[in-house]
């Protein structure tokens, strides 16, 4: 399956529809939705596993496409935190978490000097480029020498599902295709995995079963159950406790930790 390049872009990255459709949704769902519960405490994990490997004391910390704002919020813990995404209205949602170090830019173009920070983070970001080399490079230009970018990005083309479309996906990674990509941007892998093992399987029957049928949805947030939120966010965490000492061999995200050399 081919990846499915979108039309009618804002800035070259994100089109109209995602900008007045998405984010309200997304701002409604990411504190207590089961995945972005789960992620999240996976990403804390991978931040403390850079930083303590790291002698930084307060860090200056970039989340590119930040979106609404509550990955930026747990960042916020750990050093200077500040985030950059394409929407006018993420940059407000933002706001109205207090969080108020946020620019609206593109990531082709990020409105930051070279040089300007010890960690970058894209989290489900760099699918969404057409270019995700370029983006990457511009990323790397904001990084310090020997700081660290953190990737968090769908896997494998068959898994494609409703989502993907809602959120205007140009591709889901294997993780050698997102490493080769790092790597043409000027990066060193330091670590990288699969994550979210735990709900491969159901995601991939299910979206296989609506293909097969045709069967359409507006989106997936409504997998949202109250009485199986939180075994659902704890069972998805619980991986980080794995990915803390080993990798994972498939899972519907990729992750990667990758280290700018010169």
């Amino acid at each position: 399956m081919q990846p499915k390049i979108m039309n009618d872009t804002v800035a070259g990255n994100l089109p109209k529809e995602m900008q007045s459709h998405h984010y309200p949704l997304v701002y409604q769902v990411e504190e207590t939705h089961w995945w972005y519960v789960g992620r999240r405490l996976i990403i804390q994990c991978l931040v403390e596993k850079i930083f303590a490997a790291l002698n930084y004391r307060n860090p200056n910390i970039l989340d590119v496409g930040c979106g609404t704002g509550a990955n930026l919020k747990m960042l916020a813990a750990y050093g200077q935190a500040e985030g950059v995404d394409i929407s006018p209205q993420a940059v407000d949602f933002c706001r109205e978490r207090g969080l108020d170090s946020v620019k609206l830019g593109a990531i082709e173009q990020l409105p930051y000097e070279s040089n300007s920070f010890d960690l970058v983070t894209a989290l489900d970001v760099v699918e969404h480029l057409d270019d995700d080399v370029a983006g990457l490079r511009e990323m790397r230009r904001v990084l310090r020498k020997d700081g660290r970018l953190l990737l968090f990005v769908p896997a494998f083309m068959f898994l494609w599902g409703v989502q993907d479309d809602v959120s205007n996906h140009r591709r889901r990674y294997t993780l050698p295709h997102l490493l080769r990509a790092v790597e043409a941007a000027g990066f060193s892998i330091e670590w990288s995995s699969y994550a979210n093992i735990s709900f491969f399987l159901p995601v991939l029957l299910v979206r296989s079963v609506m293909r097969l049928l045709g069967l359409r949805a507006a989106t997936e947030y409504g997998i949202n159950i109250p009485l199986l939120n939180g075994p659902f966010s704890r069972l998805f965490a619980a991986e980080r406790f794995i990915l803390k000492r080993w990798r994972l061999p498939f899972g519907v995200s990729a992750v990667c930790i990758a280290r700018r050399v010169e």
